[in-house]
Order: C-alpha cells, then structure tokens, then sequence
C-alpha cells in the first residue's frame, strides 16, 4: 500500500485558492486525473487534474517549465498526457504516477515559485469553462458483487430460503460487462427496450421499455499496470495494478434482467449504460483512508490462501462516504434541491480490490491498462445505506417520497441520479466530484 509523503501534508496550500476552501472535493492533496478539452472545441482532449475550481492542463504546464526539469520520470509522465486518455500514463506505472504526482503537488503549493499570470492564464482553466471527456481507453468492464449487504439483500427477496449462494464467502463473482457503453458523467441514459417474463405462466413474453429502471450505487478500480497472459497477479502485488478510483452507476433494467439472467447472468439488463465520473482519483491519493477489509463474521470462511495477505486485510479498504441524490423533471422544474436517497461507506465491500484483481487473474486472464472493474452496488447493514432501488424500495413495495407528492419505486423519465463520494478524517476530506445520468425516453420506432 502507498506511504505517506510531502504530498499528503496537510500543511500546504495550492497558489489556486478555490483548493484551501473547506470542504473542496480537489485540495492540493487530491490532484485526480481527466481528460479535458475547452467547451465547444472540437480539438482531441487532453490530460489534466483538478485542483480547486480549475483544471491543469499538464502537459501544458511541463512545456511552461514548471514541472521538474531534473526529474526526466516526472517529465515522462507529463509528456504521457498529452494524450486523449490516461492510457499511456497508466502503461509507465507507479514510479511514474508518484514522481508526476510529486511534481504536480511541489508545483501547485504556494509560495515564491509561483507561476506568473501569463503563464497560469496558459495552463489552468475554469472547471465551468472545459467539457469533461471519458478519461479511459476501456478495453474490458468486469464488474463485481463485493457486498455482502447487496448480496443478501437481492437474495431473500428472489430466494428466501437460500439467499447467499454456497460459493459467495469463497469467491470474489464477477460478469463480464461491456465495455463499449461506459460513459462519462453527464451522458443522457436512454431508457432499454427489452424482453420480459409473460405475466401469465405458459404465455409469450413482453417486448417494451423497462418499466423498472434502477441505478447501481458503486465505485470503478482503474487498471494501471498489465500482467502478461498467463501470469497470474499475486494478492500481495495486486495493489501495485491498481491506478485509483471512480465513482460508476452501473444503470440495470430490473425486468429484463429477472427474465435472462438465468443461466448466464447479465446481459442486456445491464450492457445499455454504465456511467463513471470523469476524475479518476488516485491510489496514491487515498493513502491516509485506507480501512481494514470487511471483519468476517464469526463463521465465515477465511479467504483462501491467493485471496489472503496480512497487509491487504489491514490496509485493503477504504474509508469512504458514498452517496445518491435523485431529483425528478418536477423538481428540477421547480429548482427543488435533490433528495438523498442513500448514503454508505465503500468499507462494508465484503472483497477488497485486491482480492478482486488476484482472482481475476489467477487464471492467466491479462489485466491491461485502462481495464475497468466495478465493485458491484455498496451497500451497507441500514435501509438507508441501499445501494440502489431495488433495494432501497424492496423491489417496488415500498416506494420513497419525494417532494411535491412525488413517489418512486423505480426511475421514471426525466430523473437525473447523482452519485458523489468522499473521505474524510481529522479535518482532511478528498472529494471523488460527481457522477451523474439523467434517464431518456426509450426508442421504440
């Protein structure tokens, strides 16, 4: 697991004064990564990190000189984000991702190198004023079941009687999801048209939009380093794989997906939308919030020996506040503020992310750089700490109150679901920013 080093000190300030405010998702300590370009531009985007308000654009800031010219990794790893995505950042690896984190932060702290405004007006732009763009080539979307809560929860309303299946405390399960609908924060999500089981037993199924749409409250692990095919990543070097965090809504078509899941597990219920947000923050960064794995219940298996590794258990979580905010057309209309409708903590993940990648790969599969895994909904052991819908409202019988009369069971048209997340501890907070979808009418021409 990453140290703590300069970067972490709280002590220091950016010269961008947005980022000492309290409570700013994007202090100096943070400096997520995106990929950016000026609104209305029609130029490929480029790398930059967030910092206060603003976004530096860092490549532009290593051709101002103002990022170690003796440090040649640092500068490699500038170089790198000229690019459109992250991709060729997260090929150089963690050396790489510390020496330009390192750079980024001794370069943003205030005092007596800071830039001249010409300069600054060069390399550092208003948040309001740049479009945010998807910050990964993803290759391949794994996403995950890693809460016991979830699990539970979606297994006593479909099977009461067994609502764990005999492998889940054994075995991190995951589905292959598609890779090529994973959005950015902001994209539209087009309600799904799909199959769904005949209401009378013997009759031909149902074509039409789902009728219960529903969010998936989750966090997405961004692949730095490969592994070559074959080899496998050990328990005790998967974190070394791993680039940082972001928050994902893995949107699900509740009906369509009670009709095919059986017996492949999901597919079109599923492979419609996944949105993440657009700052990826980074393992490094989250130092100071590592937690203990999830405290297994007397009972409970201990992880098999390529699952288990002292420094994962200690240090394998994250002490991290996820949250969900709905706000229907009605609301918005109104200018009525969203309602909260969910709040966790990434800690009650019963597999950490580690487990996650030395599972994936004990077979030889090939992580690569940009690959994204999902956690699977956070849910926690409260109604309120639900992870979706299907949870929160009991599969649609217990139906939440929303402002002016309004109910919802499931997401109606014009809902606009925003997901933020963030740590916070001793007076230090980092923020994950935001990620958020607004749900379409279906096409069914």
């Amino acid at each position: 697991m990453n140290t703590l080093d300069e970067t972490h000190d709280r002590s220091h300030v950016a010269w961008v004064e947005s980022a000492n405010a309290p409570g700013a998702d994007f202090p100096l300590q943070n400096l997520p990564f995106g990929a950016f370009r000026a609104r209305g531009a029609v130029d490929a985007p480029v790398i930059g990190v967030a910092i206060g308000d603003r976004v530096l654009d860092v490549s532009a800031a290593l051709d101002a000189g103002g990022l170690a010219a003796d440090d040649a990794l640092a500068r490699e790893a500038a170089a790198a984000c000229r690019q459109a995505t992250l991709n060729p950042l997260l090929a150089l690896g963690p050396a790489a991702w510390h020496a330009l984190r390192l750079a980024l932060s001794r370069f943003l702290r205030a005092g007596p190198r800071r830039p001249d405004d010409a300069t600054i007006a060069r390399i550092l732009r208003p948040m309001a004023e740049v479009e945010l763009r998807l910050p990964l080539d993803i290759g391949d979307y794994t996403d995950f079941y890693a809460s016991v809560f979830h699990a539970t929860n979606i297994g006593t309303m479909l099977r009461p009687d067994q609502p764990l299946m005999p492998n889940y405390k054994w075995i991190p399960i995951g589905y292959h999801g598609r890779a090529s609908s994973v959005g950015v924060s902001g994209m539209p999500v087009r309600r799904p048209v799909g199959q769904v089981a005949p209401s009378v037993a013997g009759a031909a199924p149902t074509v039409g939009p789902s009728q219960r749409l529903d969010y998936e409250l989750e966090l997405g692990a961004v692949i730095g380093t490969a592994n070559a095919l074959g080899d496998p990543v050990r328990i005790d070097d998967a974190a070394s794989h791993l680039f940082g965090l972001v928050l994902l809504n893995d949107w699900s078509a509740r009906d369509v997906q009670g009709w095919e899941y059986q017996p492949l597990g999901p597919f079109l219920a599923k492979s419609f939308a996944t949105t993440i947000s657009p700052w990826v923050i980074t393992q490094e960064a989250l130092a100071p919030f590592r937690a203990p794995a999830f405290p297994r219940p007397a009972g409970d298996p201990a992880p098999l020996a390529y699952l288990a590794d002292a420094n994962d258990q200690a240090h394998g979580g994250f002490d991290m506040t996820l949250e969900v905010r709905l706000e229907s057309a009605a609301m918005s209309a109104a200018g009525d503020a969203p309602v909260r409708v969910s709040i966790g903590n990434a800690r009650d993940l019963y597999w950490t992310f580690a487990q996650m990648i030395a599972h994936h790969t004990m077979n030889g599969c090939n992580l690569r750089p940009g690959d994204l895994l999902g956690s699977g909904t956070v849910s926690g052991p409260t109604p309120e700490a639900r992870g979706c819908l299907m949870e929160r409202t009991w599969r649609g019988t217990e139906p939440l109150s929303l402002p002016r009369g309004e109910t919802r069971a499931w997401l109606a048209d014009g809902d606009t679901v925003i997901i933020r997340g963030w740590c916070e501890r001793d007076g230090r907070r980092l923020g994950l920013g935001e990620c958020r979808g607004t749900v379409r009418p279906a096409v069914t021409a």
